[in-house]
């Protein structure tokens, strides 16, 4: 339970109204664990003196940590010598064919039963998808181990931050390491998956390696038998095995002893018992006459681990699915794309975002369209290097499966005339017209959404004894075509996206007139210059490591802007932090390294004006 979950079941339990259920939870914020304060009910319209508030916020405190409810890894399993149900609690799960036992996954290891976990990871099939679709398109079969290895333009591609999309490597905190980290082998990226974790971040293992790998400080060793240790890694320990050996080189563990610290340091967090091994390591260390500020700043590191660091073997089995997605970015962005939209929910950016990642890198986007889309979006033959890609039809919001399949069926058998021709063929029912209509996937066979919505409207089920009859000609309805704004705005509401103007574009000129830079514009600014910007939020972080840091990524017409909110800036706007879909960011500018971001000063809500968009001018086409 964090604190927003707890206030939410604890407020229902004892009857609070649903409006003030979801008022009190917002007043917890997104990663708040404490109950809000008075000024933050004050400040929701809540009376802090309220005894069935206070009730309310006394029992959430006290909920806050516990167990929510039993869940299910997705691949994992438990193997026993006798029948498991004769020893372990087991239940049905909610999926079919699969089963919960009923204690803490950790627990398992107290009574020696052994517990696999297979990992179950999305991006294999995104990459087996766009593995498919070349073969398809043209003709060349890839695989993991064939794809051509070290290659230097993807290795130009990486070191650029160009990784929208890109396994591991995607997040504002590893686009934000690239350009310092500049891969150019395959370990360099095992060290780059491993390196942007709590562990190597807490244990302040980032600066000394990159400083290191940089040549702005030297490679030095605590010791000589530690030099085969720390080797690889610039005399830095970054992964959870070097911990481990390292503790049997400095302070003589044994391997039992090593493995009894490594469980230590995954449970830590939640049991504690690091404190043995801290006075343990201290002793043998001294004895082999480590310093004091070594013996320090190495069990502050294995306390980094404790919240998250990477065995070197998941770092490298990651660091291969990243070269091959980066691979695949590279030169054969059309299909990765695609395949991205097609096996989406999955990695850290939605449709819309790979999508218009993919068109600011030149390739042609085709709309939903029911006389070729398939229910995935599939590529097409174009006049550029790369494919075009077809929107398929998953991307209409509220669309069956089973009935894009009737469509494809019938579009095998020969070409849609008109609407009702689709609807009859493909047995298609009010509720799925009504949806392609309004994501504009009938415009080959009605016009406009307007005109479309009117000829669904006017399909009739044709009953068998009417089948031959002439129906009477209508004459044509005129209807306004919807402007510029209305079909931004609809795209947006029925698939996630749109292929016309960024919303941005159309909100330059007003942008423009607010002093609000794009970010194309922010490469001429010098660092520490003043600036303001404005973007649609795409996204907000605040990891564990940050101290209260909150990363906000704007988007604009021409990419990407980064926004660094400092704790105190933070809590004083909270609500237009968490709130604004269209956010004004006045602060100061700061590049280094190729790493650009703006650290915020003001932040203002500019979302009212995205309801502004329905104008009627078409100077924008």
């Amino acid at each position: 339970y964090h604190a927003a979950g707890a206030v939410r079941d604890v407020a229902k339990a004892l009857g609070l109204p649903p409006d003030q259920v979801n008022a009190l939870a917002d007043c917890c914020g997104r990663w708040s664990d404490g109950i809000p304060c008075a000024e933050r009910l004050a400040e929701a319209g809540f009376d802090a003196d309220n005894p069935l508030l206070r009730r309310v916020l006394a029992l959430t405190a006290e909920l806050i940590g516990f167990p929510r409810h039993l869940s299910q890894h997705p691949g994992g399993f438990v193997i026993s010598e006798q029948p498991l149900e004769t020893l372990v609690p087991v239940e049905n799960a909610s999926m079919a064919e699969r089963t919960v036992i009923q204690w803490d996954k950790d627990d398992l290891d107290q009574v020696g039963l052994l517990k696999v976990d297979v990992l179950a990871l999305g991006m294999l099939s995104a990459l087996r998808r766009c593995f498919a679709l070349i073969e398809a398109y043209r003709g060349t079969r890839w695989t993991l181990a064939s794809l051509p290895q070290e290659d230097p333009a993807t290795y130009a591609m990486v070191s650029r931050a160009d990784t929208i999309g890109v396994f591991q490597i995607e997040s504002r905190a590893q686009m934000a390491m690239l350009p310092r980290l500049q891969p150019r082998t395959f370990y360099d990226l095992v060290i780059q998956v491993a390196i942007v974790r709590p562990g190597p971040i807490q244990g302040d293992m980032v600066h000394p390696y990159l400083r290191r790998r940089n040549r702005e400080e030297p490679v030095d060793y605590p010791s000589e038998e530690l030099r085969p240790v720390l080797e690889r890694t610039l005399g830095v320990p970054l992964f959870q095995e070097q911990v481990m050996e390292l503790a049997m080189v400095a302070a003589d563990y044994s391997p039992g002893e090593a493995d009894e610290l490594r469980r230590s340091m995954a449970a830590w967090k939640r049991h504690g018992g690091l404190e043995p091994h801290r006075q343990r390591l201290a002793t043998r260390m001294r004895d082999k006459r480590y310093s004091e500020a070594f013996i320090e700043r190495i069990f502050k590191q294995i306390q980094g681990f404790g919240s998250y660091g990477f065995p070197e073997s998941h770092a490298a089995s990651f660091a291969l699915l990243s070269y091959a997605s980066s691979w695949l970015k590279c030169h054969e962005p059309a299909a990765y794309a695609c395949a991205l939209v097609n096996s989406w929910p999955m990695g850290f950016y939605s449709p819309d975002q790979v999508l218009q990642d993919a068109r600011r890198h030149g390739i042609e986007v085709r709309p939903v369209d029911v006389r070729y889309s398939d229910w995935d979006c599939s590529l097409e033959p174009s006049t550029a290097a790369q494919p075009a890609i077809r929107l398929g039809l998953r991307l209409v919001r509220g669309f069956r499966q089973e009935d894009a399949q009737r469509i494809e069926a019938a579009r095998r058998q020969r070409p849609f005339g008109d609407v009702d021709d689709l609807s009859q063929r493909a047995r298609l029912d009010v509720r799925a017209r009504e949806h392609l209509a309004d994501a504009g996937a009938l415009r080959g066979l009605a016009g406009d959404r307007h005109r479309a919505r009117w000829a669904v409207a006017g399909v009739e089920p044709q009953l068998p004894l009417f089948a031959d009859v002439e129906q009477p000609v209508e004459a044509p309805v005129a209807l306004p075509p919807p402007t510029i704004g209305e079909d931004l705005l609809t795209d947006y509401a029925t698939l996630g996206t749109t292929l016309g103007p960024h919303p941005l574009t159309l909100l330059r000129p007003r942008l423009r007139a607010l002093r609000c830079r794009s970010s194309r514009e922010l490469g001429a600014v010098e660092h520490g210059r003043p600036v303001s910007v404005a973007g649609l939020v795409i996204g907000r972080q605040r990891p564990q490591t940050a101290s209260g840091v909150i990363f906000v990524t704007l988007e604009d017409e021409y990419g990407l802007v980064n926004v660094v909110v400092w704790h105190d800036l933070a809590e004083r706007q909270r609500r237009v932090l968490l709130q604004s879909q269209l956010l004004r960011v006045d602060g100061r500018f700061e590049t280094q390294s190729g790493v650009r971001h703006v650290i915020a000063g003001r932040l203002t809500d500019l979302s009212p004006l995205l309801t502004g968009l329905d104008v009627r001018s078409r100077d924008f086409q």
